[in-house]
């Protein structure tokens, strides 16, 4: 990175109005708006993750579909999918115009589908192209504009293969870098293998920072408490949590105060469920079956008496298209 380049980046950091001390990852069918607004109810001050969504969908498909969210999903950012610099720019308007804190660009997603597109983790091959995406981006736009990468993909996964790849995109200013921490393996593993074959690196992340002490690096991959989210935090600038956040949300529950000194929004898992009433009679009057919101909250009573039983309740009822809440309070009864 230049000395100019490291100057831009120092600049950058100081305007950054967003914490990104503890946030959680854009996941396919997972952080949909629905996710998100329970998530909300868990934890206030914890940057949310749109999914990914491509470039294509956005100008040619549904665009309200994809973009809407609730006003309580601050702060929220949205994960764009593409490789087309004037695409992205186009896109990442839309991110401003609806009232997104953020804009990322995914360099990480593996899958088949979006390679044969040039998107995701296969753009690390190219990172002069990455580069003049996120300057299209950042011309294009005032809010910021981040990536979220791999430590390298395939054979090119050696540490000076991801700090090239940062420098060269760092250079157009770019000062936000999410990087999870295991290299993608294009061929011959899914994505879900992605997520778990390839060992995590979390030194090579912890390096990266050390030699671009200027930006912001955020660290994504394998964490499940916040015991070692604190001992990441130690080294670098932020966490992201994943498959954790989904599977057991209760983790979001002490968020605001272990990360932000702030008072949590909602101490007992029954009254975060309650408060999502309102929400979903608003969902049921659309025509918005039950599961559509339901689903996301399966994992809330994880390891707590009736957890099972109020699993299977709601994945035998919430579908029917006569569920509403008293299929949510039943489910609730099962938990001593």
């Amino acid at each position: 990175m230049t000395n100019s380049t490291a100057a831009q980046a120092e600049q950058g950091t100081t305007k950054k109005t967003l914490s990104r001390r503890f946030s959680t990852a854009p996941m396919m069918d997972w952080s949909d708006q629905h996710c998100r607004y329970f998530w909300r109810q868990l934890t206030r001050d914890a940057l949310l993750y749109t999914e990914m969504v491509t470039t294509g969908a956005l100008i040619h498909g549904n665009r309200e579909r994809f973009l809407e969210y609730n006003d309580l999903e601050h702060p929220i950012a949205l994960q764009l999918g593409g490789s087309n610099v004037d695409e992205l720019a186009q896109c990442a308007r839309f991110a401003e115009d609806w009232g997104y804190d953020e804009v990322n660009l995914n360099v990480g997603c593996p899958s088949d589908r979006v390679q044969n597109n040039m998107i995701g983790a296969c753009l690390m091959a190219h990172p002069q192209l990455v580069a003049d995406c996120i300057k299209a981006m950042q011309d294009a736009t005032s809010i910021d504009v981040t990536i979220k990468h791999r430590i390298g993909i395939d054979d090119q996964d050696s540490y000076e293969h991801m700090r090239d790849f940062v420098g060269t995109v760092a250079d157009t200013g770019c000062t936000t870098f999410i990087v999870h921490a295991r290299k993608a393996i294009l061929q011959g593993l899914s994505p879900k293998q992605n997520r778990e074959v390839p060992p995590l690196r979390y030194e090579d992340v912890i390096r990266l920072k050390q030699e671009f002490p200027s930006l912001e690096i955020i660290i994504n991959g394998g964490i499940k408490t916040h015991e070692q989210a604190d001992e990441l935090l130690q080294s670098l600038d932020g966490v992201m949590l994943g498959r954790e956040a989904y599977q057991s949300p209760s983790i979001l529950m002490d968020v605001d105060s272990h990360y932000f000194g702030h008072s949590d929004p909602v101490s007992d898992k029954k009254d975060a469920i309650r408060a999502l009433y309102p929400y979903i009679e608003s969902l049921l009057s659309k025509g918005a079956p039950l599961h559509h919101i339901s689903r996301h909250t399966l994992g809330l009573f994880n390891g707590e008496r009736g957890s099972r039983l109020y699993r299977r309740h709601l994945s035998e009822n919430a579908h029917k298209r006569e569920s509403g809440i008293d299929v949510m309070e039943a489910a609730l009864a099962f938990i001593g």
